[in-house]
């Protein structure tokens, strides 16, 4: 029910003011009847290209054409499903061996994380530190260690202790702020003068966002959103998170702002710089290019009724895990 407002919500908001651009046709106008940049459309995000450097690429911001096609058949591998061993696992891919209580969920057919890099080649979807890297805290890196373990070893007292995801509330790529995932990296794109609605494919989030208006002062999960202007870029910025964000490291203090930017007929720059003094050492900026697609947006339904919930508190209950509260030494 609740979803289903949110689409109607969209169409309330969005429909008086329709820009002309259309997914699927590349003639179309890159400026809206008012004159602004048209952002508006149905992009894909997804890439090979990794959110941070990986340690075997240290020093190199883009690869040769060579190498970058050696990596990108490299990870194809890696990342196949239909390519695990269901007793091994695929430790490489993050996957645990059956004895360590890993189980291989989705086989290949579910993914659409991408088979390539993006055009430039470049080593990580980070450009800013100049290495690549998420500048974390020394504190955050060893309290997300001890979360990742509680959930890779089951644990579960109460509902609250898995991910938002697990939830099924808040898509994993969908943000605020976006990033390629595993599956559904997708955006529908809304533009009218006075509004931009992000409408993602993962758990079905619409964001509405103001153009030139005030930010609410009413913390809200997926923050206060507000955009203006600057130039051909349309820029957000986002605060007043009720919680943490569901991009790793991110608080409630989180300070997002995002920047849109009408590249050409088939491609809009999306970057985003994040802002949290309790996690990281300093901002850090992202760029990722949503590319036009000529694909229609599905609904994701996740786990209707929210079943898969009462089945992992079950198992939780009944392996008995206890809590990581601390690293060993």
């Amino acid at each position: 029910m609740n979803h289903r407002f949110f689409i109607v919500l969209v169409a309330v908001v969005i429909a008086p003011g329709l820009t002309l651009a259309q997914s699927g046709n590349t003639d179309m106008p890159l400026r809206t009847p008012d004159g602004h940049p048209d952002i508006s459309g149905i992009f894909t995000f997804r890439t090979l290209t990794p959110l941070e450097r990986p340690a075997a690429l240290e020093g190199q911001d883009t690869l040769s054409a060579e190498d970058a096609a050696q990596f990108e058949a490299s990870e194809r591998v890696r990342l196949n499903r239909d390519l695990f061993d269901p007793v091994d696992g695929a430790p490489s891919a993050g996957y645990q061996s059956r004895a360590e209580g890993g189980v291989l969920s989705y086989n290949e057919f579910w993914y659409e994380r991408g088979i390539e890099l993006t055009s430039d080649k470049r080593t990580s979807l980070v450009i800013d530190p100049p290495e690549g890297r998420i500048p974390y805290t020394p504190e955050f890196r060893t309290a997300n260690r001890i979360r990742r373990l509680n959930l890779r070893n089951g644990f579960a007292d109460h509902y609250t202790d898995r991910s938002l995801g697990d939830r099924c509330l808040m898509g994993s790529n969908s943000g605020p702020p976006m990033r390629p995932g595993s599956y559904n990296n997708n955006v529908h794109i809304f533009q009218t003068p006075n509004y931009v609605a992000l409408l993602n494919e993962h758990i079905h989030n619409v964001r509405i966002i103001p153009i030139d208006r005030d930010h609410l002062d009413v913390p809200q999960w997926v923050g206060s959103s507000r955009g203006h202007w600057e130039g051909e870029t349309l820029v957000v910025e986002t605060t007043n998170f009720a919680r943490a964000t569901n991009f790793s490291g991110s608080s409630e203090d989180t300070h997002l702002i995002e920047r849109f930017t009408r590249l050409d007929s088939d491609t809009v720059m999306y970057e985003f710089t994040i802002e949290d003094p309790n996690n990281y050492t300093r901002p850090f900026t992202v760029a990722i290019p949503f590319r036009r697609t000529d694909g229609v947006l599905f609904e994701y339904a996740c786990h209707e009724g929210n079943y898969g919930m009462t089945g992992i508190m079950a198992g939780a209950r009944r392996k008995n895990t206890q809590k990581v509260t601390a690293l060993d030494q």
